[in-house]
């Protein structure tokens, strides 16, 4: 299977599991509709965090698989 393929099918799998069916198309149809510049979102995302409060969500969000 193509690998776009498969990120797509995860992508929307973990949307419709962390969102529900409603807004995760919700979701994608506002990403579809409003430009977006993922880098530039990225740049302003951790603004005014110290590194230890970086650190401390990382580590909050970290799971060995």
């Amino acid at each position: 299977m193509n690998t776009d393929t498969v990120l797509r099918d995860k992508g929307m799998r973990l949307l419709i599991n962390g969102l529900g069916n409603v807004e995760a198309e919700r979701f994608v149809m506002l990403m579809n509709r409003e430009p977006f510049d993922y880098t530039e979102w990225q740049k302003n995302l951790f603004v005014g965090m110290s590194v230890q409060e970086l650190s401390s969500a990382a580590m909050q969000n970290y799971s060995v698989e």
